[in-house]
């Protein structure tokens, strides 16, 4: 990985996504609904919160960070709580960062975070167990859609390889667009299986 073709150092070929063209679509449908098409193990939307924007009265603070503690809020639920996360990891070095602004682990651990084990699959918290844009491509327009569909997988116990076992609460992290060394929006979702 090292070795690879440098980007911009130190990032390597490897160490970003492939870009590319994407359109999706998932379809919701209410409780009533679900229950008329006999669907089982329905995923209900705990939360979803978009922000965007630079003007942060702490510097410490990014979209990310905000999105993110809305999402916790609105659905009652906090990091301690997630089964799984799908995270925007269109480079390396992104995926460590939001392991700290969602509140995975304190600030400055994302890399002992990772050299734990804990977010692999049989860890703490899973992350990224669809490979993550880094290894599946980033098809801009697809990307959240994707990450909603692994959870909803997940949640369902359908991902087989894949599966977390005993998932319950999932969450789903996208950005777009940049402003300094932030992404211009976030959103982050929480996903969860009632039954």
């Amino acid at each position: 990985m090292l070795a690879a073709r440098q980007i911009i150092d130190p990032l390597t070929l490897p160490m970003c996504s492939p870009l590319g063209d994407g359109a999706a679509a998932v379809i919701l449908v209410s409780e009533r609904k679900a229950r008329q098409l006999g669907l089982r193990n329905p995923v209900r939307v705990a939360a979803s919160a978009l922000v965007s924007g630079w003007d942060f009265d702490n510097p410490e603070d990014s979209v990310g960070a905000l999105a993110a503690e809305q999402a916790y809020q609105s659905a009652g639920f906090g990091p301690q709580d997630l089964s799984c996360v799908e995270l925007h990891d269109a480079s390396a070095p992104s995926e460590i960062q939001a392991y700290e602004y969602l509140g995975l682990c304190p600030r400055g651990e994302g890399g002992a975070l990772i050299e734990s084990g804990a977010t692999r699959l049989g860890g703490r918290i899973p992350v990224n167990t669809s490979g993550g844009l880094l290894r599946k491509g980033h098809p801009i327009g697809a990307t959240g859609c994707a990450q909603i569909v692994e959870l909803t997988e997940q949640l369902q116990g359908r991902a087989e390889a894949r599966q977390v076992q005993g998932a319950r609460i999932g969450l789903a992290h996208n950005g777009g667009g940049a402003i300094g060394l932030d992404a211009a929006a976030t959103v982050v979702s929480i996903l969860v299986r009632d039954n």
